[in-house]
């Protein structure tokens, strides 16, 4: 087990009005060290720092988390959710219709153009989530067909 004793991890969870944990701590840490993480793949990684911990206390977690923005939530169309630590800007994702690799994209051009919809029907926007499809390098060399 290799548990953190990171005093800015523990002050970012005090500054969202969280609850310190080593759960908590590991689980943030994972994910911000990870890339595009599964539930699956984040449970595994806060076990190899703290030991056991249950799935239900990684959703929780995760969930907390979340809402304090600390952690982003991305779901691929059919897929499964995945999380990051880049949070605070306006990046969107470019995934594999073959094998799922999922990637940052930054926007494009000039100031957040994703957020100036051709209508925005009265709503006022912070926030526009994009994720292009195609074939990452890999499977596009290897001819593999599209899954998702």
């Amino acid at each position: 087990m290799t548990a953190s004793r990171d005093p800015a991890v523990a002050s970012e969870l005090r500054g969202a009005g969280l609850r310190v944990t080593a759960a908590r701590v590991a689980l943030l840490e994972t994910v911000r060290q990870g890339d595009h993480l599964d539930v699956d793949a984040i449970a595994s990684g806060v076990r190899g720092r703290v030991g056991h911990v249950s799935l239900q206390a990684v959703y929780e977690a995760l969930h907390a988390l979340t809402a304090a923005g600390l952690v982003r939530r991305i779901q691929p169309p059919g897929g499964r959710a995945r999380f990051e630590g880049r949070v605070g800007d306006n990046h969107h994702h470019v995934l594999c219709r073959s094998c799922g690799a999922l990637a940052d994209v930054d926007c494009a051009v000039g100031e957040a153009p994703c957020l100036t919809a051709s209508d925005d029907h009265g709503f006022s926007i912070d926030e526009a989530e994009v994720i292009y499809r195609g074939l990452c390098p890999d499977c596009s060399t290897t001819g593999s067909s599209p899954a998702l």
